[in-house]
């Protein structure tokens, strides 16, 4: 039997009860299996990117709709079985700037570790879905050359700790790689992109907290939030915490096609995450990744949808609206006039 509410249950165990079945998801918010079977494509239960999802996000879907923004992030379409042209496995080309196991370095003052391939929440747009985690675990003589690189390359002075998602780690692992970073004194501040408390709050706990709090380094968490029905309650409480505990609270988002392509969506958005001590970062457009294409817009779209988001809020809550592209030495703003093609 699926309990109403898993916050009394550690991050763990809730972990454990994620839903990985279409028909369990199907039950949970009552919608007519057949009509979301209709929907799915054959692989959806079989592979490394299968359903995913955990009871506490599915809690924030709307029962009976199968178009609830929340439920299309992480339902396995047939779509995503179509070719568009420009769609790719890689599209940031990040085994180019690979230069080590775990380490993706492509801009000049930070440096990126992906320390593991897991996470809470399988979001089906993910522009690391077909990355080869299996070759990119950092642990033991990969940590030490790490640090050898670090060492070697004084103009770094940011880290960010990425995956998959980092808070899949144990939080001793994590206190680990705090110490090993902390111990580089040109690092002065290390970077957290994570899902996993939106996906289950009660990641963060008291452990997760004493690590933080034992860092020298500033600490920033990044998450990733692409709709005001994500933020709960729950979550809201956790992210004080850490707020709390002296971490900045940073934002972004995707722009997606029926789940996010409204002004009025992301700047409810905005005002939510700044109510709640977050504040919006990016808003990036879909990286074309190999089977996320029907989650795109067109450039008419985007730039329609971005003035009128403009005239909706201050500039202080205007997240930045930002492609990535291969070769080019930052996030690539999408200014005046507009560049989205």
């Amino acid at each position: 039997m699926i309990l109403k509410s898993h916050a009394s249950l550690h991050w763990r165990e809730q972990l454990k009860q994620a839903i990985t079945q279409v028909d369990q998801l199907a039950e949970r918010l009552t919608l007519d299996p057949q009509a979301l079977a209709a929907q799915i494509h054959p692989q959806a239960q079989a592979g490394h990117f299968a359903l995913k999802v955990p009871q506490a996000f599915v809690e924030r879907m709307q029962p009976g709709r199968l178009d609830d923004p929340l439920l299309l992030q992480v339902l396995p379409l047939s779509a995503e079985l179509e070719t568009p042209e420009g769609y790719v496995p890689d599209p940031l080309q990040e085994q180019a700037f690979n230069p080590l196991p775990g380490l993706i370095h492509k801009y000049r003052s930070r440096v990126l570790l992906t320390i593991t391939g897991a996470c809470a929440l399988h979001c089906r747009y993910c522009f690391r879905r077909h990355f080869p985690y299996s070759d990119n675990q950092p642990g033991g003589q990969q940590r030490e050359a790490i640090v050898d690189y670090l060492q070697a390359h004084p103009e770094i002075n940011e880290v960010i700790l990425s995956g998959g998602d980092p808070l899949s780690s144990p939080d001793a692992h994590l206190a680990r790689w705090m110490a090993t970073l902390d111990a580089v004194p040109h690092i002065k501040r290390l970077r957290l992109h994570t899902r996993f408390p939106v996906a289950i709050p009660e990641r963060i706990d008291d452990d997760l907290l004493a690590w933080v709090k034992s860092t020298r380094s500033q600490l920033v968490f990044v998450l990733h939030i692409n709709h005001p029905q994500e933020l709960d309650a729950r979550l809201i409480e956790r992210l004080q915490a850490l707020r709390a505990a002296g971490v900045t609270l940073l934002n972004q988002s995707v722009l997606l096609k029926d789940i996010n392509d409204s002004a009025l969506v992301l700047a409810e958005l905005s005002e939510r995450l700044f109510d709640a001590g977050v504040l919006p970062y990016y808003l990036h457009l879909l990286d074309r990744v190999q089977g996320a294409a029907h989650f795109a817009l067109s450039p008419t779209e985007i730039e329609t949808l971005y003035q009128q988001l403009l005239s909706c809020l201050p500039g202080f809550l205007v997240p930045k609206l930002v492609r990535e592209q291969p070769e080019q030495p930052s996030k690539t703003p999408l200014g005046w006039p507009f560049s989205t093609r």
